[in-house]
Parts: structure tokens; C-alpha cells; sequence
């Protein structure tokens, strides 16, 4: 009887320490980017507002000593010509230039304003909440570096894949994957910008957005009247504001790439900017409806015409 229940307790034994040792053999996969966004959330960081007055028109008397400002341009561009005192950096080294600001809010200048605001962005996830992008860029400080008027097009203009029809219902899929070093919310995010930035800004146009719009997942920043009024690309869908907190994100496939347009390219590339630090593989598209339909009656508002550009002074050289 003795030698039975032995038996009997050592049947029963068995199955469980082998469940035991399973457990202990499984490895729990740390979810970078769940830890990332929880921390954006946490810290005030989510999309909002990171776009609250992000950019900022040239002020007509052209004063802008108030600000620490850095030109992303080329150096060739930027000796052509420059706001006095500007501080010429490639994007690649933004954070190092921001650096040196010393207190002073950042004013961050490019061709057109798209570069700057992606670049915007990466500042205020970095530390910088006050930086913003100069609306237009150079463009709109002094027509002598008019990078916008050649750009404008009407490419949706008859064309089939523009439509007026209603924005396809919203699908809820799985958040995109990327391994970091660390697991600390705050280090994961400083890697992630500067995995961004060694990246550079990404873009895709107009003509192979429109063209081809089954390569892209794409998201219509535009306000629900404007999507219907204005139009847009066949099958793009509208999520905005496009939040963390509020499960949004969760709604762009990150199984595609990601095709950011708006008004004038500038919020899209911020946007941009923000997806790809959050794991997904993100494009804007450049010069959005100014580029799709600039010369549409629908609109009026951030609309790109010949009375845009200012007559700033500015300083050549470098």
C-alpha cells in the first residue's frame, strides 16, 4: 500500500514539474513599442501635440531675433541666401545644433516648410516643445526662393481616382513591431528619434499616390467637410486627430506603408515624423492638395499663390 501511494504521488508529480519547467523555459518578448507609446502617452507626448502651433508664418517686419534659427537647407541654398543669423545644419544634425540654443525658442527654415516641420516634430518629442517650422519656408519669406510656385499642380483634376464618396469605414489592426537596446520608455524614444533622423525625411508624390493608390495606406488629413468638399484619393481613408490615447493609430495598417497628405505637406510631414518614430514605415506626401488640385474652387485656406511669398530681407554667403 505504502509502495502505491509512492507511485500514485510521483504520477502526479511528474506532469507538473514538467509544466513547471515549461513555464520556466518560456521567454516573455519585451513589446518596444507598446512601451514607447505608453511613455508618449504618459508624458503629454501624444500627436496633438506635438501639431499644437507647430509652425509660424514670416512676421512682416521679418523680426525673428527672438528666435534660435536653424536652416536645414543645403549649403549651397542657404549661401544664395538666409535670415541674418541663421544657423545652416544637415538635418542628420539637428539635435546637436538645437544644442546650442541656449534658452531661445527654435525657428527651424527649409525650401518649403515640409523638411522643417518633419523636423519640428523630432524636436518636441526631443525636448523642444516650443520649436516650430516657418509656414512656407524660404518660399514664403522672399519670393527669390519661390520653391513652391513650380511645385503646384492639378494632377487630381479629371483624374479617376478622385472622388467625392464617403470615407471608408475605419478597421482596427495590429501596432507595428521594432526591437530596441533598451527597455526604458525615455531611452527607447531618444533611439528612435535618432533612428529617424539618420533616416532621413521620407516622401512620396502626388502622381504615385494617385496613380498607384494600392501601394499605400492612405490617411486624408484633411476636416470631414473639406474630404468630402475638396476630395481625395480613391479609398483614403480620413482618421483624425489620430491619437495613441484614443486607439487611433491602431486604425492605419502597419502591414503597408503609410501615405500621410494634407493642405500644404507641412502637417503631413510632422505626422510623418511621428509614425516613423513609433515604428511605422511612413511617407508624406509632398505638397498635398496644393499638388493634387491647387487651382480647385472648393478651397482657399493654406492654398499656395503668387501673393504668398513675402519681400523679407535676407543675407547671402555663408
Amino acid at each position: 500500500m505504502k509502495k502505491l501511494s509512492i507511485i500514485l504521488i510521483t504520477l502526479f508529480m511528474v506532469p507538473a514539474l514538467f509544466l513547471t519547467s515549461c513555464k520556466k523555459d518560456e521567454k516573455v518578448t519585451f513589446d518596444s513599442q507598446k512601451a514607447l507609446t505608453d511613455y508618449l502617452v504618459a508624458q503629454d507626448l501624444d500627436l496633438n501635440k506635438i501639431l499644437d502651433g507647430f509652425v509660424m508664418p514670416a512676421p512682416d517686419d521679418g523680426n525673428v531675433s527672438a528666435k534660435y534659427v536653424i536652416d536645414i537647407r543645403t549649403a549651397d541654398d542657404f549661401a544664395l541666401g538666409h535670415i541674418e543669423g541663421a544657423h545652416r545644419v544637415n538635418l542628420a544634425d539637428l539635435l546637436t545644433e538645437a544644442a546650442n540654443a541656449a534658452g531661445k525658442d527654435i525657428l527651424v527654415v527649409c525650401k518649403t516648410g515640409q523638411t522643417a516641420t518633419h523636423a519640428v516634430a523630432l524636436l518636441r518629442l526631443a525636448g523642444y516643445p516650443t520649436a516650430k517650422a516657418l509656414k512656407w519656408g524660404m518660399s514664403g519669406w522672399n519670393a527669390a526662393f519661390d520653391a513652391w510656385t513650380p511645385n503646384i499642380g492639378n494632377e487630381a483634376e479629371g483624374n479617376a481616382n478622385w472622388t467625392t464618396a464617403v470615407a471608408p469605414a475605419n478597421l482596427t489592426f495590429a501596432s507595428p513591431k521594432f526591437t530596441s537596446t533598451s527597455t526604458n520608455g525615455a531611452e527607447i524614444l531618444n533611439e528612435r528619434i535618432a533612428a529617424v533622423l539618420a533616416d532621413g525625411f521620407k516622401t512620396t508624390t502626388v502622381t504615385d499616390v494617385i496613380t498607384n493608390p494600392g501601394n499605400y495606406f492612405i490617411n486624408n488629413y484633411f476636416s470631414e467637410a473639406d474630404y468630402l468638399g475638396f476630395g481625395h484619393v480613391n479609398g483614403a481613408y480620413r482618421i483624425q486627430p489620430l491619437l495613441i490615447s484614443e486607439g487611433q493609430m491602431n486604425y492605419l495598417d502597419a502591414s503597408k506603408r503609410v501615405a500621410t497628405y494634407c493642405y500644404t505637406g507641412q502637417t503631413s510631414a510632422a505626422i510623418t515624423a511621428y509614425l516613423r518614430v513609433i515604428g511605422y514605415d511612413a511617407v508624406t506626401v509632398l505638397f498635398g492638395m496644393n499638388k493634387f488640385y491647387n487651382n480647385s474652387t472648393a478651397w482657399t485656406a493654406n492654398k499656395w499663390t503668387s501673393a504668398s511669398p513675402k519681400n523679407l530681407p535676407y543675407v547671402t554667403g555663408n
